[in-house]
C-alpha cells in the first residue's frame, strides 16, 4: 500500500467509526427515553441498565447498522474528495477508477471480516444477557397458548398435549406414542405431567400404558412415578429474539433440532443463519455504490450526494425488511430473500459504475 491507500482508507475508516459512534448514541437515547418508564416500573438497578443492557445494546446496535454505517461513510468521505478535486487529480495523474476504489475494498473487507466474526460469535452470547434483561423488565409476562401440541421427542417417539401452563410447568391430556417399523408399539397417557426442577423430571399422578404386540394390547395402570423423557420446560419458553442468541454453531444445531421435531414455522431461524453470511457482502456491495455515486464532482455539493447516500441506504433496508417478512410468511425462500438486496445492489452498482469519471 503505498501513501495514497493509506490516506483513503484511513479517511475511510474513520469516517465509518464516526458515523457508527454519532448514529449509535443517538439510538441509545432515544431508546432509554421510550423505556424509562419501564425501569422506573420494574425498579431496574442501574447497575444492570448499563452493564446488562446497554452494554451489550451498542454491539449489537453497531453490527446492525454496519451496512448502512459503511455505506455513508463511503458517500461521506468520497463526496468530500470529489468536492475538492481530489479525485480528478487523481485520475489525471494516470490512476484508474478501479485503483482508487481499491483501499475502500480493502476497508471493507476488513469491517466484514470483523462483523463476520462478532455476528456469528461474540455478539449472540452477548444478547443472551441482553435479551433475558428485556424478557424480566421490558417484555409482558409471557404465557404458552399454543392448543394440541405435537412434538416428536426422539426418532419414533411423539409427543401431544392439549396444552401446556408455562407458569407451573405443567402440561394437560399427556400423550406419549412410540413407534417401531410403522407400527404403534406403546402408548401412555396421563391427565396432567408436571416438571420437577430438583429432579430434572416429569411428575405423572396417574397413567395408562398400553402396549401392542401384534394383535394383542396389554393395559398397565400406575403412579405416581417420576420420569425422564426427551422434553424440557425451556420448549415452552418464550422464543422471543432467541435467534439472536445463539451463535452460527448453536443456530445450526437448534435448527437440525427443531427440524428433527417436526416444528413448523422455522423460517425465522433460516433468515438469521443465511443473514449472517449476507452482511459482509452486503458491507463490501454497499461501500462500492457508495465510492461509484459521490465520485463525481457535482454543483449541489457534498450536502445533496451524503442526501442521496441516505436515501439509497433507505431503499437498501426497504428491500430487506420486505423480503424478511415475505420470507416469515413462507411466500419466498429464505435463501433467496436474504440474497436478493444484495443481488440487486450489486447489478446497481455495475449500471452505476458506467458512470464514474475515467
Amino acid at each position: 500500500m503505498n501513501i495514497l491507500d493509506r490516506y483513503l482508507l484511513k479517511k475511510f475508516l474513520g469516517a465509518f467509526i464516526f458515523v457508527v459512534a454519532i448514529l449509535v448514541a443517538i439510538i441509545c437515547v432515544i431508546d432509554y427515553t421510550e423505556k424509562n418508564e419501564d425501569f422506573i416500573r420494574g425498579e431496574v438497578p442501574l447497575g444492570e441498565i448499563l452493564f446488562d443492557y446497554y452494554l451489550n445494546f451498542v454491539p449489537y446496535l453497531a453490527n446492525m447498522l454496519s451496512p448502512i454505517t459503511v455505506f455513508i461513510a463511503a458517500v461521506f468521505v468520497t463526496a468530500k474528495l470529489a468536492s475538492h478535486t481530489e479525485i480528478i487529480a487523481m485520475i489525471s495523474s494516470g490512476m484508474s477508477f478501479r485503483r482508487i476504489l481499491m483501499p475502500y475494498i480493502i476497508g471493507s473487507s476488513f469491517i466484514a471480516l470483523v462483523i463476520f466474526f462478532l455476528t456469528n460469535w461474540v455478539i449472540p452470547n452477548s444478547n443472551k444477557t441482553r435479551v433475558a434483561f428485556e424478557i424480566a423488565y421490558i417484555k409482558n409476562p409471557f404465557y404458552y397458548d399454543l392448543r394440541n401440541i405435537h412434538i416428536k421427542i426422539a426418532p419414533g417417539t411423539y409427543v401431544y398435549m392439549e396444552s401446556y401452563n408455562n407458569t407451573i410447568n405443567a402440561g394437560y391430556q399427556f400423550c406419549m406414542e412410540t413407534i417401531r417399523d410403522n407400527n404403534l408399539y406403546e402408548k401412555l397417557k396421563t391427565n396432567k405431567i408436571t416438571w420437577l426442577d430438583h429432579k430434572k423430571a416429569w411428575h405423572l399422578e396417574k397413567y395408562t400404558l398400553r402396549t401392542f404386540d401384534g394383535m394383542s394390547e396389554t393395559i398397565t395402570y400406575g403412579g405416581p412415578v417420576d420420569t425422564v423423557i426427551n422434553l424440557k420446560p425451556e420448549e415452552f419458553k418464550s422464543t422471543w429474539k432467541r435467534n439472536e442468541t445463539l451463535t452460527l454453531g448453536e443456530l445450526n444445531d437448534y435448527i437440525d433440532e427443531l427440524k428433527e421435531k417436526g416444528v413448523e414455522n422455522i423460517e425465522v431461524y433460516f433468515i438469521e443463519r443465511y443473514e449472517r453470511f449476507t452482511y459482509p457482502f452486503a458491507i463490501i456491495i454497499l461501500t462500492i455504490i457508495g465510492v461509484i455515486m459521490s465520485a463525481k464532482k457535482a454543483r449541489e455539493g457534498i450536502g445533496f450526494r451524503i442526501a442521496l447516500g441516505f436515501l439509497l441506504a433507505f431503499i437498501y433496508i426497504i428491500f430487506v425488511v420486505m423480503n424478511r417478512s415475505l420470507a416469515q410468511s413462507g411466500s419466498l425462500h429464505p435463501l433467496l430473500a436474504v440474497w436478493m438486496p444484495n443481488l440487486i445492489f450489486a447489478m446497481v452498482g455495475v449500471v452505476l459504475y458506467k458512470t464514474v469519471p475515467r
